[in-house]
């Protein structure tokens, strides 16, 4: 359960998007949407590493090729991992 009561049941979807309401405002972020925190979330967890099965079973999909097509997106500092770590096998070729 992500949104629980002060006694532990699982809150009414209007009460957490109320307070989220109450939270994004006071924090100047109107541009935020609730879901976003699930794309962020999804997100950081393939920047660090984690197994796309685990980051579909968290998520709920279904199959991980959902998951893959919406968030296998290529973050830059990956980019730029994947391309020196082919440096590295192919060797980099000195400039005179």
């Amino acid at each position: 359960m992500v949104f629980a009561s002060t006694i532990g049941t699982a809150m009414e979807p209007r009460n957490v998007n109320r307070r989220f309401a109450q939270l994004r405002a006071a924090a100047g972020l109107d541009w935020l949407h609730l879901h976003d925190l699930r794309h962020a979330f999804a997100t950081f967890l393939l920047d660090q590493d984690e197994d796309l099965r685990t980051v579909m079973e968290l998520l709920g999909h279904s199959t991980i090729r959902m998951t893959a097509d919406t968030y296998g997106h290529v973050l830059p500092a990956r980019a730029r991992q994947a391309a020196s770590a082919i440096d590295g096998v192919l060797g980099e070729e000195e400039t005179a």
